[in-house]
Order: structure tokens, then sequence, then C-alpha cells
């Protein structure tokens, strides 16, 4: 068995562990996993096996640490987001090693995952512009409905936030995205008052 497919394995596994269930009856970060893989695959043609294997580290066991386990408010998801960074990208490095990868290949992937160097480290740019693709296409519905008590103007800039850290070809992606009317109509209006 090859590195690649021992870190597969590795990769899958932790994600199976994930007590909650997608729509096919699977752990629901394993379909993240494949959303992510399937957008690195479509944004960078030719996507290594690294990339690949890192696009399916980007949730790697974010079951594990709850956002309730942090404070309230927008500090307090910072934190919780650092937190996950950081987490993911040692889980992502220590899976790598254990699969044979090099200990250089094993950091490279672990700094995409931890998101160093996003907008000038073209690893980090395609998972951050695979994730936003799959918020958009996958997760704002379910998003929206989570967040009833959200004014409209916080959602549009979410959106925006969202816009600004995507690539341009991501952006062109995003705009070709099949979104239902009410995400839609958010999009269009985040992107008419300036992205």
């Amino acid at each position: 068995m090859s590195s690649a497919e021992r870190a597969r394995q590795l990769i899958d596994a932790a994600h199976a562990r994930d007590p909650r269930r997608g729509p096919d009856g699977r752990a629901a970060e394993l379909g993240y996993a494949d959303r992510m893989e399937h957008w690195v695959g479509r944004l960078v043609p030719g996507a290594g096996e690294l990339l690949r294997l890192a696009a399916r580290c980007q949730h790697l066991e974010r079951f594990t640490v709850p956002r309730a386990n942090f404070p309230d408010g927008r500090a307090g998801y910072l934190s919780w987001r650092r937190s996950l960074y950081t987490r993911q990208a040692e889980r992502a490095r220590e899976i790598l090693l254990a699969a044979g990868y090099a200990a250089a290949e094993a950091a490279e992937a672990a700094a995409w995952v931890a998101k160093d160097g996003l907008k000038t480290n073209s690893g980090t740019q395609a998972l951050e512009d695979a994730a936003c693709l799959v918020f958009l296409e996958s997760e704002i519905s379910a998003f929206a409905a989570q967040h009833g008590d959200y004014p409209r103007e916080k959602f549009v800039a979410i959106i925006r936030k969202t816009w600004r850290k995507m690539s341009p070809p991501a952006q062109q992606f995003a705009q070709g995205l099949d979104l239902p009317p009410g995400p839609a109509e958010l999009v269009r209006e985040a992107l008419a008052s300036g992205s």
C-alpha cells in the first residue's frame, strides 16, 4: 500500500468517528472531505496527492472541539477557529508521518491546513477556496436556518467576507453555482453592495 493510500485510510477513519450523519448515512465529515477534495481538484487541475489529502484534512476531527467550549461572540468564535486550525494541522501532520510521508511533506500539508500564508501560499489558498465553495454550494442554507435570528445584513456581511477570502478563479466558480433562491439572492446582494 502506498503512503497516499495509507494516509487516505487513516484520514477517513478519523472522519468516520464523527457522530453526526449526512443525508447518505455516512459520517458528516466524510461527505465534507469528499466535497473539499472535489473542489481542490477543480480549482487545481492535476492537483497532487498531498494537496488532495490536505483538502481531506480541512475539518479533521473537528467534532472533538465543540464551539460551545468557547465563549459566545466573535472573539470566542475566532479563538475556536484558531484552535481548530492548529489542532487539525497537527493531526494532519501526524497522520501523514504515520502513513510514511517525509517530514517536509507532512509539514507542508500541515501549513496548508493551518491556513499559513493565506493569499501567498498556493496550497493554503486552494484549501481556503475549496472551503468557501463548499460553504456556498452545500452549507449556506443550513447555516441560514441555524442562525435564523441573524439580521439579513449579517448574512450579507458573512457572504461578502467569504467572497474576499477567495481567489479570482474561485470567485468565478462561485458565480456559476446553482444556488437555491434565498442564498442566491443573498449572494447577489453581497456582491452588489461591494465585495
